[in-house]
């Protein structure tokens, strides 16, 4: 059974995230499928070396007879250390298994891991996975909170459910005092809000382009709305964070 224990994290930006953990139960599915496919990749590398190999000796017979067999050990190592860490370098903390579970690894702050982590967090797979079946991994989950295996540990990272868009609403209701104090802020809308804060949360994920194109059609969107202008110099994400602010503060959550 998944853990409902949440992650709360104050970002840099005073965005207060909760994000759900995720428990044992998610984890092994994605590993189960994940394995899956690392086997379906080893019997496909053997296919090919078995059926190219004579092939390949016979219109290279200059090659070391070795170099077959040792290419093909190479392929199966790389598939067994290099799937994990590179699928959750390119897709930001996820893996087939993973994507398809809906679950991701992020760093304890809520921000995506990087190369680093993710290689890091994936070499002490070899020491979770002993005396066989993650028996050191599963152990270590169910001995904290949040569910984190030893590899989660070295590299400061936690596995959390995705929350999609459309969960993020804040409910809230405008302060008539608040709005006065601030042109235009009554112009505001919780949906709106709800973009900025997406934006906030996500924008170290997406390429500096499109984080530059998308920060610049927001604030261009809240301007033309309240009339609100950035401060000389002031740089569009910083524009962003104080409009969030006046908004949140303007508002009474619950």
């Amino acid at each position: 059974m998944d853990s409902f224990e949440q992650l709360n994290i104050d970002t840099p930006e005073q965005i207060a995230l909760e994000l759900p953990l995720a428990g044992i139960g998610s984890r092994f599915l994605a590993i189960a499928i994940d394995t899956l496919i690392q086997v379906a990749l080893y019997i496909l590398t053997a296919i090919v070396f078995v059926i190219m190999l004579p092939l390949g000796f016979s219109m290279f017979n200059f090659l070391p007879r070795l170099i077959g067999p040792a290419l093909a050990i190479f392929i199966l190592f790389a598939i067994y250390w290099g799937y994990f860490a590179i699928f959750e370098i390119l897709w930001k903390g996820q893996t087939p298994g993973k994507r398809f579970a809906g679950i991701r690894v992020i760093k304890e702050s809520g921000r995506p891991i990087n190369a680093f982590e993710a290689v890091g967090r994936n070499l002490m797979r070899a020491v979770d996975v002993l005396p066989g079946i993650y028996g050191v991994g599963l152990v270590c989950m169910m001995l904290n909170r949040q569910s984190r295996r030893l590899g989660d540990f070295v590299a400061g990272t936690v596995v959390v459910h995705e929350k999609p868009t459309e969960d993020v609403r804040p409910s809230w209701n405008t302060s008539t005092e608040s709005s006065s104090s601030t042109p235009g802020l009554g112009q505001m809308t919780a949906e709106e809000l709800v973009l900025i804060e997406t934006y906030l949360s996500r924008r170290w994920e997406l390429d500096p382009e499109v984080r530059l194109r998308t920060a610049i059609q927001i604030a261009d969107r809240i301007k033309a709305k309240t009339g609100w202008e950035s401060q000389d110099r002031q740089h569009v994400d910083d524009f962003l964070e104080e409009a969030a602010r006046k908004i949140r503060d303007s508002g009474r959550f619950h």
